[in-house]
């Protein structure tokens, strides 16, 4: 099989030195990656700015900003039978990014934002991909019900959902504990290193894949 994998935060331009970004480290994505390359898949892995080691045998695609990895997916994602975006990608950017550094002159600054364009919601209907969609859902409360919501407005096949309040688990942590959520089921996999989920995911990615290769 041949894998896309988003991975890692984004960073939207204030001025030349500042940004909005947020807490992921990118382990998942980058265990993800690790993952597909361990059981024999090819795996194309883009990332958002981390400090992390580039998988052994996955190639690697750096950008930084929502914009370059909507592009980038629309680019790669064809060559692909399967696409897991665990990226946290920013909602918001600013309009107008200052051109040089903003001075700290005023006691308060008013930053005007507008959405980025939606990499998970533009697969099916933007790109037209028909291979396996598994996203992910970083959600601090009401988890599930989140999850398949994003499961159905997404048309993915597969959500991955996880509590990012909890400190144990998630964002900047090493594990993490997740519910599977698919159209018709929900499972839980119980608290475990990345580098575990991300085999289960992989897994359950290529059996999706399979399925829908054998309706056609």
């Amino acid at each position: 099989m041949r894998f896309l994998i988003t991975a890692g935060p984004t960073r939207e331009a204030i001025d030349p030195v500042r940004y909005i970004s947020n807490k992921s480290s990118g382990k998942m994505g980058y265990a993800l990656a690790g993952a597909a390359a361990h059981e024999g898949h090819r795996a194309i892995l883009i990332s958002g700015p981390t400090a992390l080691d580039i998988p052994p045998g996955v190639d690697f695609l750096p950008v930084e900003s929502a914009q370059e990895m909507y592009e980038a997916v629309e680019r790669y994602i064809h060559q692909c039978d399967i696409a897991i975006l665990c990226a946290a990608v920013a909602d918001y950017r600013p309009i107008d990014p200052a051109k040089q550094k903003i001075k700290k002159n005023s006691d308060t600054m008013v930053i005007e934002l507008e959405k980025t364009p939606d990499i998970l919601g533009s697969v099916r209907d933007v790109f037209q991909f028909e291979g396996a969609l598994i996203g992910f859902a970083a959600e601090t409360n009401d988890v599930e019900v989140y999850a398949r919501g994003k499961l159905e407005r997404k048309k993915c096949d597969l959500i991955v959902a996880n509590d990012v309040s909890r400190h144990d688990i998630g964002f900047d942590s090493s594990q993490n504990e997740v519910t599977l959520i698919f159209p018709d089921r929900s499972e839980p996999l119980p608290k475990a290193s990345k580098e575990h989920i991300a085999l289960e995911i992989i897994e359950r990615a290529c059996i999706i894949q399979h399925n829908k290769t054998t309706k056609k």
